[in-house]
């Protein structure tokens, strides 16, 4: 039977699957997999969908599911996506009713499923959207734009806001991501712009497809010259080729020229940068500034009264602003949840832990304990990795290998340590992205800079955000660091780095002595190689105590651990592909 939901069509045969994995036929009917039943459950801030112009700062109930109807190389919610089958038993089934009590318990303005695509949950999202707006919530959803236009016109009456995004702006960039063509997107977008219906647009932006970003703003500044604009810088996870990765100066570039069509052009994944704020369509000033809060997420630093400009002038926005801003606890909020459950699963990788059945009993325990939790806590501190190991090799059956990693990584840790026991102390500051994005005094990597023999800054901040906050030029210029380090997440390069901060006056010791750093991809947190990161940071700091063959030390580490050499070509930000 035909499935009439995406734009795909699957042809189901009976008890069969479709693309997404979760439809199925039965007596001649297209039906959910798992109805009603969720991934997640908990209230978030609107701009974690993100939704940057609707009801900004209130709190939403986020749901999602599993699965998706795209397989887009370098996906950030992979583990969600293409990890159904083993993530299937972590469901938590809940019915309308109870999702609705939920998120008026929680005070929470609406419901925003985001994360996964809605399609692949398709009839009990509408189910639960038509409840909701029975009881006064809002509602929306994040999409890939893939529905069909009859999926869409039955969601419609029922939606308030949606996010949108695209994976650029031709068929071969969709057949990319596994799908024939762009021309739904468009045609959706068209759609629901001309709804009465709050749209933002997200588009990734792919080094070398600039052009295609550029179309994709012209044919929204088509519809109206006011819908957001969101560029979401890629960032490859996965089998997805780093040459693909623009720069944080590439990508702000590209934005500054979108503003000629559009008023509202907004960049994600560039910690440090400016182009979160939202500024005055007639004067250009600045009305809400915003910094990074994790990856595709943002949060409002500073606002005008009513977001009204001095000149007078009140930008776009749908609603009103709430009174305080609503954050997150640990993992609990977007893409941040994914990254923990990548970060569980490179664990599991490492020890080689890859029967489906004990994994998905694991990932149903974990869930159902709440051990995310914990995780959270703990995977800020090196001395309790070997802690979370054991807490996934035992269920799992992999006992064996997961002493052999935790004896490895605590027995590097501590001989890193004795070495550096009594030596003179450099000044170190961790930046993620521009210089002026300072990692959280208790993040990880602060640890690592301390087990290596380094005072971190860091640990000077008082202010807190996820992962870090927006410094001042003067507060880094107080610190004044011997040596910095650039985190190995969401980057940029040494040179660009470098660049900001002779142009911007910064001239502490490490710019004036070149004494920056940065890390193979997520070697200093997350997967259990960032023991490498541990040895790198050691040979930095003290290279008259260190000199770890970095390129031998990671081919002893893969060969041990993943059963393959170490190949520097194919590193990449993927938590657990290797």
């Amino acid at each position: 039977m035909k499935c009439s939901i995406c734009d795909i069509h699957c042809q189901i045969p009976e008890g069969g699957s479709g693309r997404c994995r979760m439809m199925t036929c039965r007596d001649n009917r297209i039906m959910e997999h798992y109805p009603h039943s969720y991934s997640t459950l908990f209230p978030i801030s609107i701009e974690t969908m993100p939704a940057l112009h609707f009801y900004p700062r209130h709190k939403f109930l986020q749901v999602s599911t599993i699965g998706c109807n795209f397989t887009c190389p370098g996906c950030i919610s992979e583990i969600l996506t293409m990890e159904s089958d083993t993530l299937a038993g972590a469901l938590r089934r809940m019915p309308p009713e109870k999702v609705i009590d939920l998120a008026q318990k929680e005070q929470c303005k609406g419901i925003a499923f985001c994360i996964n695509d809605p399609t692949v949950s398709f009839f009990s999202f509408l189910d639960l959207a038509q409840k909701a707006r029975e009881k006064g919530l809002l509602v929306g959803f994040s999409t890939n734009g893939y529905m069909s236009d009859t999926a869409l016109a039955a969601l419609i009456p029922y939606t308030d806001f949606v996010n949108i995004g695209f994976k650029g702006a031709t068929d071969p960039a969709y057949r990319f991501c596994g799908v024939p063509s762009c021309a739904p997107v468009f045609r959706n977008l068209e759609t629901l712009a001309a709804s009465d219906i709050h749209v933002e647009v997200a588009v990734v932006h792919l080094k070398g497809h600039e052009n295609e970003v550029r179309q994709i703003a012209e044919f929204t500044a088509s519809l109206s010259q006011n819908i957001p604009f969101q560029v979401m810088r890629f960032v490859p996870f996965g089998e997805a080729d780093i040459a693909l990765e623009p720069t944080i100066r590439e990508s702000r570039a590209l934005c500054r020229d979108l503003e000629t069509h559009l008023s509202y052009v907004y960049l994600f994944n560039a910690p440090g940068s400016d182009q979160l704020d939202t500024r005055c369509p007639d004067c250009g000033r600045t009305v809400i500034t915003r910094e990074f809060f994790g990856p595709m997420d943002a949060r409002i630093v500073d606002v005008r009264p009513d977001a009204i400009c001095e000149c007078g002038t009140r930008p776009d926005i749908t609603g009103t602003l709430a009174s305080q801003r609503f954050d997150e606890q640990g993992f609990f909020g977007g893409y941040r949840t994914t990254r923990a459950l990548e970060m569980l699963h490179a664990i599991l990788v490492c020890i080689g832990a890859d029967d489906p059945s004990s994994v998905s009993r694991l990932w149903q325990d974990l869930m159902d304990t709440q051990y995310l939790k914990a995780f959270h806590d703990l995977v800020q501190l090196p001395d309790a990795y070997g802690e979370i190991i054991d807490r996934l090799a035992v269920p799992t059956g992999c006992t064996k290998a997961g002493t052999l990693l935790r004896q490895f990584i605590e027995k590097t840790l501590a001989d890193i340590r004795s070495r550096t026991r009594d030596v003179t102390r450099p000044k170190v500051y961790y930046a993620m992205g521009y210089p002026l994005f300072a990692l959280n005094a208790e993040r990880f990597e602060t640890h690592l800079v301390e087990a290596a023999g380094g005072i971190c800054v860091n640990r000077q901040l008082t202010r807190k955000g996820k992962p870090g906050v927006t410094i001042t030029r003067e507060e880094l210029m107080a610190f004044n660091p011997d040596i910095i380090f650039i985190s190995g997440f969401l980057s940029c390069p040494v040179s660009d780095f470098h660049e900001y901060c002779i142009s911007h006056d910064i001239r502490v010791n490490a710019v004036i002595q070149h004494r920056i750093y940065d890390h193979f991809p997520l070697w200093d947190f997350g997967s259990p190689r960032w023991i490498l990161g541990l040895m790198h940071i050691a040979n930095i700091l003290h290279p008259d105590i260190f000199c770890f063959d970095m390129e031998k030390e990671a081919d002893r580490f893969y060969r041990t651990f993943y059963k393959h050499p170490f190949n520097a070509q194919k590193a990449n930000r993927s938590f657990y592909r290797v």
